[in-house]
């Protein structure tokens, strides 16, 4: 999963986390990975981030707050900082998207998507109409 915004390149990398996971109890998790690829001419900082997690139900969760697991990292022009989080659902699948709300050198900030990704537990029977 990949976004492009203003020369700043977000992937994610998905991955259920059946070791965590307790399907009896209705807890599911899954871990991603991201990676904040820097591929503009000056450093950025990102100072914020905006979650959207929908479970199978329709049910929404929204997640602010300052940084990403505990950080504002600065990202040199040309560099990336990449880092692992997770996420609990009460439900076997659902998708996560956001934003990071980012600084630049020269003071002007913006927000920089973060693609929509699909949480799907792989022990889950799928049926396609």
């Amino acid at each position: 999963y990949e976004a492009v915004t203003q020369a700043i390149r977000v992937t994610v990398e998905p991955a259920c986390s059946s070791e965590r996971s307790d399907e009896a109890a209705g807890q599911f998790v899954w871990t991603y990975t991201v990676t904040i690829f820097n591929e503009s001419d000056a450093q950025v900082q990102v100072m914020t981030r905006h979650w959207r997690i929908t479970d199978d139900q329709g049910r929404v969760q929204e997640v602010r707050g300052p940084g990403v697991v505990g950080q504002q990292p600065i990202i040199p022009a040309g560099d990336n900082f990449r880092y692992t989080s997770a996420c609990p659902l009460k439900t076997s699948s659902g998708f996560m998207a956001g934003s990071y709300r980012r600084g630049g050198e020269n003071g002007r900030a913006f927000d920089v998507d973060i693609p929509a990704f699909s949480l799907d537990s792989p022990h889950m029977r799928r049926v396609v109409n």
